[in-house]
């Protein structure tokens, strides 16, 4: 039998019931914080107009060369220096240059270096870094990265807020066949060196790259020449946006595009 007073006690079910959905929905419930670089052509780009925080991102060199491999850890170093907070950085290889991470805007002191043994080592201990929720971001240098892996990080980055970057990095060039596999990064891109501009004073040039946005969950991908990480980890635009539909065409070969 219904009484006058069951409507009101019916309300705090549907109330329990709407809270219980948007837990579910977790991320989708509301707008995610974003590190934006700066520069309108790339931030344009992405979904909130920047990287994603609380999110797994993917950066590789354009090749298996020492030099591709070094732009690629300097352009997460200039990201993971913008963000707030100790960064967790987990090597393989004992080959990290601290004062190269500080010119491109990360300082020494707020690194805390962990060296793994191996790929499953280091994907354990960047897990790990995320979940502590204490860091500003957590980089990792792994060479293969399986979509069960990723989305481990990426649901442990989405608990925490903290910004991870998985720099790919192999020993041949046959392991960097892994880069096109799938993985539940929100973005994934890949850093090429470029030449110098010339410049009338000697000494003082800033590395060029050729920034590739290979994906963007929700948004769009794109080539961009930029100039590379400055002290306080920003880059500058030194050229145009190109369309997707060009990845694959004759302009990125004139720039000296190497791709994995």
């Amino acid at each position: 039998m219904t009484t006058k007073g069951s409507p009101a006690r019916k309300k705090p079910a549907l109330e329990a019931l709407q809270a219980t959905i948007a837990r579910l929905e977790g991320h989708k419930s509301h707008k995610r914080a974003v590190l934006p670089f700066g520069v309108k052509e790339i931030d344009a780009r992405l979904p909130g107009g920047g990287l994603v925080l609380g999110a797994l991102h993917e950066v590789a060199g354009g090749g298996t060369d020492a030099l591709n491999a070094t732009a690629a850890a300097l352009f997460a170093a200039g990201i993971a220096g913008r963000t707030r907070g100790k960064v967790l950085w987990i090597v393989t290889r004992q080959d990290i240059f601290a004062p190269a991470l500080d010119q491109a805007g990360l300082a020494a002191r707020r690194v805390i270096h962990v060296e793994a043994s191996s790929d499953n080592d280091a994907l354990a201990c960047f897990e790990e870094g995320l979940r502590h929720g204490g860091l500003g971001s957590v980089v990792a240098e792994v060479g293969r990265l399986t979509m069960t892996a990723s989305r481990r990080l990426q649901i442990a980055a989405e608990g925490t807020g903290t910004i991870g970057l998985a720099v790919r990095r192999w020993r041949r060039q046959t392991e960097a066949a892994d880069f096109g596999q799938p993985t539940a990064s929100t973005t994934r891109w890949r850093v090429s060196v470029l030449p110098f501009a010339s410049l009338p004073v000697p000494g003082v040039e800033r590395p060029r790259w050729m920034l590739e946005l290979l994906r963007a969950r929700s948004g769009e991908c794109a080539d961009f020449e930029v100039e590379g990480c400055d002290a306080n980890g920003r880059i500058e635009s030194c050229g145009v946006a190109l369309p997707a539909a060009l990845a694959d065409g004759t302009h990125q070969e004139e720039a000296g595009q190497r791709r994995a």
